[in-house]
């Protein structure tokens, strides 16, 4: 990130964690989102809940603090966080109609920094310098290429070992103090910490994602292949970028049920010390593996809000296929049930032979050399014949952008609209032509309906070559244009 004024200052005007920390009611909401979502790590909340739990705080500051402090409702305040200007919790709709909120990202990493402001009791540097060295050691040992150095370096790793048997054997085990044990406490809620809120960004760019898909499904006019081509190709952009494949390796690695027993073990087993007793860790820590699953577990549901999406969108294309087939088949008995006791005079139908033709793959031609042309040398001399071009100068072109747009304008403020409707606003200037392409935009461009059970006559006017007017109209199925 750049530091300079420019960035500074967009920063300032635009993050909403910045605007949380310039606002005046930054010690309620970083106070009592703490308390309700970071605190118990509660990923989501119903309105009603959220409410009447800031209604008990805002009561709690009014007695405190007088009766003019926080005039506003809870359910205001909630919907003026939610806001587009603020962006400090995310209201969504979830299977129900009532409303739910969740942290914003931007919001958890405001109350995280808010927390690091406060004067510390211990200050531990030991353990993150060793994290930083065994880091170091992990990139160089990992990218080394050289089998020599690398079979080196296990050598090595395996006569410490051995050495550090030998003195367990002999009764010499060194222990780590009670410093060291405080210190590397410490880091490790620290760091968990950190990934809870790591989450909530991933998620994050998942639901940025969805929220695409959503808005492209509304708006999709094409073919169903390129809007699937064109969804999954963002979806596995997403999934094999550096934070999707660093999330999945921790998903994998957490899912394990072996792990998640050592990780129960190991923390039972810390917890138990009296140097990490005196620090006295909060009641989550003992289960916060369970609460790293269980924001993993929503991150994964974003992604299947996802498929969900793709598989309405399929449904609802197969659906709209087959109700057209339905119809025209429909359409067809109809037809037929209506001529059964009126049959037309003369020849209904007829059948060009009663018998199929069969070809033996034997019998076709052998291939045969096409015969080559050959041409004279014949100088080309030019020509003085008086030839009228007028008929190169009279051509029609039609404009198909403009009647494009004329559709599109028409469209904004309807959900379909006829042809012949589109002809009355707009009537033809250039006769059939232009009416031919109407028709051919409505098979390429645009969502369409035949109703071939309703005609409709369309009519416009020309003129002669001497000047006179003359009317032609077109009788044709109504075609009907769908937003």
């Amino acid at each position: 990130m750049n530091f300079d004024y420019s960035t500074l200052d967009l920063l300032r005007q635009n993050h909403p964690a910045w605007r949380l920390l310039r606002s005046d009611h930054a010690p309620l909401v970083a106070s009592f989102l703490h308390r309700t979502f970071t605190l118990p790590n509660v990923r989501v909340i119903a309105q009603a809940d959220l409410a009447e739990a800031l209604e008990d705080e805002l009561f709690a500051l009014r007695e405190q603090l007088g009766p003019s402090a926080f005039p506003k409702a809870a359910s205001d305040y909630l919907n003026d966080w939610a806001a587009n200007d603020k962006s400090w919790l995310r209201k969504f709709y979830q299977d129900s109609d009532e409303p739910y909120f969740d942290l914003t990202p931007a919001t958890e990493k405001a109350i995280a920094w808010l927390g690091t402001l406060t004067e510390r009791s211990f200050v531990g540097t030991e353990s993150r310098l060793l994290t930083l060295f065994e880091l170091l050691k992990q990139m160089s040992e990992g990218s080394e290429r050289d089998p020599e150095a690398r079979l080196a370096e296990l050598y090595k790793r395996r006569a410490e070992i051995d050495e550090e048997i030998e003195r367990a054997q002999a009764g010499d085990i060194s222990i780590l103090d009670d410093t060291a044990l405080k210190d590397r406490f410490q880091q490790f809620t620290s760091i968990a910490r950190e990934l809870l809120t790591d989450f909530r960004e991933v998620e994050h760019n998942f639901r940025n994602l969805d929220r695409r898909v959503r808005e492209r499904i509304a708006l999709w006019d094409g073919a169903k292949g390129e809007l699937l081509e064109e969804i999954m190709g963002e979806r596995d952009t997403i999934a094999d970028s550096d934070q999707g494949r660093s999330f999945r390796a921790f998903w994998d690695f957490l899912m394990s049920s072996s792990r998640q027993e050592e990780l129960t073990t190991l923390l039972d087993r810390v917890l138990a010390l009296p140097p990490v007793a005196e620090l006295k860790p909060g009641p989550r820590t003992r289960r916060v593996h369970y609460d790293w699953l269980e924001a993993g577990e929503h991150t994964q549901r974003t992604v299947a809000f996802l498929s969900q999406q793709l598989r309405r969108f399929l449904d609802d294309q197969a659906w709209l296929e087959n109700r057209r087939i339905m119809d025209i088949l429909r359409g067809v008995e109809a037809k037929a049930l209506a001529l059964r006791d009126t049959p037309p005079a003369g020849e209904v139908m007829t059948i060009a032979d009663t018998a199929a033709d069969i070809e033996l793959p034997m019998e076709r031609p052998l291939y045969a050399p096409s015969v080559k042309p050959r041409i004279a040398s014949i100088s080309i001399e030019a020509g003085d014949a008086d030839i009228d071009a007028t008929a190169l100068y009279s051509q029609v072109v039609v404009d198909k952008a403009r009647l494009a747009w004329h559709i599109r304008h028409v469209l904004q403020d309807r959900s379909q609209v006829t042809l012949r409707e589109l002809c009355d606003i707009q009537p033809l200037q250039q006769g059939l032509a232009e009416l031919i392409a109407y028709l051919q935009l409505a098979g390429d461009s645009f969502s369409t309906v035949v109703d071939e059970q309703v005609s409709e006559t369309i009519v416009w006017h020309g003129q002669e070559e001497g000047g006179a007017q003359h009317t032609r109209q077109a009788s044709l199925p109504r075609v009907i244009f769908v937003r």
